[in-house]
């Protein structure tokens, strides 16, 4: 009963601290505003880079533009809902600088926890929103042929993708305990691999299919799902059921993070204040 009470206390002053990130930020509705239309419009000029690419071919990789607004579209909005969830965790050399991971152990919780929950930009909402309205239109577009199946494995890959993404903030801030001032070479592999995640794998070169593949697996956010959606064959020599495995790989991906969190933690000596 009492680790029920912790529990709960934690998880109400977790609540509370996002509740005033909220409030803070809707207190000005016209910047609120404004922030929304900003983040969308990013979306909607990056998936324009695809249409303008496809007006010059007919597919890439063996995708069609209907089939590729389906990876786009899942690799879109898992990462930002992860980016939404735990995407100010890349401001860490911030953090370490301005002493407020020496804070984080002032209090009575997990040090990760606290970061995680320490902010909520809500303006990444209208990046959600708009990579799940690309993909409903990719899905409607596409020609998936739809099965309980199908269904079970679009319910499973948005939560496991959401995760390996959020597991690749977490591995990227552990890692800047080392890199100090160094968020330039974690966001290749953090934002490089969301914009490698809404192409066709199968141009990769193999640099990309080793890192993006399987050292930081984003082709089972996007490519692997729409492949499996839409019956087709799947590059590499890999079987068709490799898309299924997406919630493995995310615990493999957080396994990575974790470790990668532990050895930063273990490397921090303090702000020096």
């Amino acid at each position: 009963m009492a680790d029920t009470a912790a529990l709960v206390a934690d998880l109400r002053a977790y609540r509370a601290v996002l509740a005033s990130r909220v409030r803070a930020q809707r207190s000005y509705a016209t910047s609120f505003r404004l922030d929304l239309l900003g983040a969308g419009l990013i979306t909607l000029v990056e998936f324009g880079e695809v249409w303008v690419l496809f007006g010059q071919v007919d597919a890439i990789g063996g995708l069609t533009l209907a089939s590729v607004m389906l990876v786009f579209g899942l690799a879109e909005m898992t990462f930002s809902l992860a980016d939404l969830l735990v995407g100010h965790c890349d401001r860490m050399p911030t953090y370490v600088r301005a002493g407020t991971v020496d804070v984080f152990y002032l209090r009575p919780q997990p040090v990760l926890a606290q970061l995680m929950t320490s902010d909520l930009d809500l303006r990444r909402i209208a990046r959600v929103l708009g990579g799940g309205v690309i993909l409903v239109v990719g899905l409607a577009v596409s020609g998936v042929t739809w099965t309980p199946e199908k269904v079970t494995l679009l319910v499973l890959t948005i939560p496991a993708a959401t995760a390996i993404y959020a597991a690749i903030f977490i591995a990227a801030a552990g890692l800047q305990f080392f890199l100090v001032n160094g968020a330039e070479t974690t966001n290749a592999f953090v934002y490089g691999g969301r914009y490698a995640a809404s192409q066709p794998a199968s141009v990769w070169p193999r640099s990309l299919v080793l890192v993006f593949g399987l050292i930081f697996p984003v082709v089972f956010t996007g490519y692997l799902p729409a492949l499996a959606l839409l019956d087709l064959p799947v590059p590499f020599g890999l079987p068709g059921w490799i898309a299924w495995l997406a919630p493995v790989v995310a615990g493999w991906t957080w396994l990575l993070a974790l470790g990668c969190w532990r050895l930063g933690m273990r490397h921090y000596q303090g702000a020096g204040g």
